[in-house]
């Protein structure tokens, strides 16, 4: 799910660049990669895709999480199973192209993408076949997530990478759910108390 959601934003944001850029320029100007790859003298270039999605933490959201191990069929059956998990992404956005000031231009365009659209559900963009809304997801929120010069240089350092131009997004709510059900129970529909039975 997590590889679906970020596949679902990127090509959401790429599309966004596009317009940005004259028809001729060319795809894709972002991709998904770890930026500490791509952050080497000779993979610094010209190249319109050197702008990446790199995702850097992942925390549950226990506010959303429901405590209940059921849930009701509409057979009126019991289904027990773990509750779903719902995570928050840490995705930072990075440009790593030759010219300084296209990195930045770059950078700037993407921070006006999630400007222009931070929440994307179903209804407002149910995206296409090649690129569907992530199924089992109610909605994606987009934060933009500030850090300390002290916790910039915690997060380049332990990427093992030079500082590039970046910003720091925080995805909500990724949903992880699998399928697979513990068991089910039909429901108590009386109750039988000293011989007197007490029905629902």
């Amino acid at each position: 799910m997590i590889d679906v959601a970020l596949n679902f934003i990127c090509n959401q944001l790429d599309a966004y660049l596009l317009l940005k850029y004259p028809p001729d320029f060319g795809s894709p100007l972002i991709q998904i990669g770890n930026i500490a790859w791509h952050d080497k003298e000779d993979t610094v270039s010209t190249d319109k895709s050197n702008a990446f999605i790199s995702l850097v933490n992942i925390e549950e959201d226990r506010i959303s999480k429901s405590s209940e191990n059921f849930r009701r069929n509409p057979n009126a059956a019991i289904v027990y199973k773990n509750p779903k998990i719902f995570l928050n992404l840490h995705l930072l956005f990075s440009a790593n192209l030759s010219d300084y000031g296209e990195s930045l231009k770059r950078l700037s365009y993407i921070i006006q993408f999630f400007q222009y659209q931070n929440v994307f559900t179903p209804l407002t963009t149910p995206g296409n076949a090649l690129n569907p809304f992530p199924e089992g997801v109610d909605e994606l929120i987009f934060d933009l997530y500030t850090l300390s010069f002290q916790d910039l240089n915690n997060l380049w350092g332990i990427m093992g990478s030079k500082y590039l131009p970046s910003v720091l997004y925080k995805m909500r709510l990724v949903v992880i759910d699998e399928n697979f059900a513990e068991g089910t129970a039909g429901l108590i529909t009386e109750i039988k108390i000293n011989d007197k039975t007490i029905s629902q």
